[in-house]
């Protein structure tokens, strides 16, 4: 498993698209082009870019005209059974890829003041519970959303599953008769970002990459 994550430069964009542009589809094209700040536009860039770096870790070649979402917006590439996730906030796009998995998920938050209390109606009362008595409460905080949001990724049915239907024990939940586990993926002092998958995340070698803009 591979996570690759990355930086936005505005000294770069114009160049970025320029070059990349090209690889996805029209209808991509013209979605980049509505976002009305340069950030949301190479954050989902670059996304895009790590992902198809990430392949070429497990020596595939891709072609970004076969990514395909599902109808909760969970990316896959036609006819390829390896998986991916993407995520970004703030000036960072991370990637997670991986071979031979029954799902990922990734999310990726920047961590800055946030009212904690005003969540506290999507958590579980033992969430509650130990966020809001937390002595670093916005940290505890992050970690409780990120955990969740990587976890529904994973499961690919998104923000229609509530986020208080189920609870994060231990790095563990289940949704249904589906067993998750997570584990903290650290890039940066600045950001909480969490994976999730079926498989036991302990068991799984994991590398964490930083690739600098400029490479692209």
């Amino acid at each position: 498993m591979y996570i690759l994550y990355t930086e936005l430069d505005e000294t770069k964009h114009d160049a970025l698209l320029d070059k990349y542009l090209g690889l996805f589809t029209e209808e991509y094209q013209r979605r980049l082009s509505r976002f009305r700040r340069w950030q949301d536009a190479q954050l989902s860039l670059l996304g895009r870019l790590l992902v198809r770096e990430g392949f070429t870790r497990f020596q595939q070649s891709i072609n970004m005209h076969e990514l395909c979402f599902s109808h909760y917006d969970k990316p896959y590439l036609k006819n390829n059974d390896t998986l991916f996730n993407i995520s970004h906030s703030g000036e960072m796009a991370v990637a997670c890829i991986a071979d031979n998995y029954p799902c990922i998920g990734i999310d990726i938050e920047q961590v800055k003041p946030v009212d904690v209390a005003v969540f506290e109606c999507q958590m579980t009362a033992n969430e509650a519970k130990r966020v809001l008595n937390a002595t670093d409460r916005l940290a505890a905080f992050y970690t409780y959303w990120t955990q969740k949001e990587a976890v529904l990724k994973a499961h690919g049915n998104g923000l229609s599953i509530p986020l208080q239907s189920f609870e994060i024990h231990e790095d563990t939940t289940e949704i249904d008769t589906q067993r998750f586990y997570t584990s903290e993926i650290k890039v940066s002092a600045d950001y909480c970002c969490h994976i999730a998958s079926e498989t036991p995340l302990d068991t799984v070698p994991i590398t964490v990459q930083n690739i600098p803009i400029h490479t692209f």
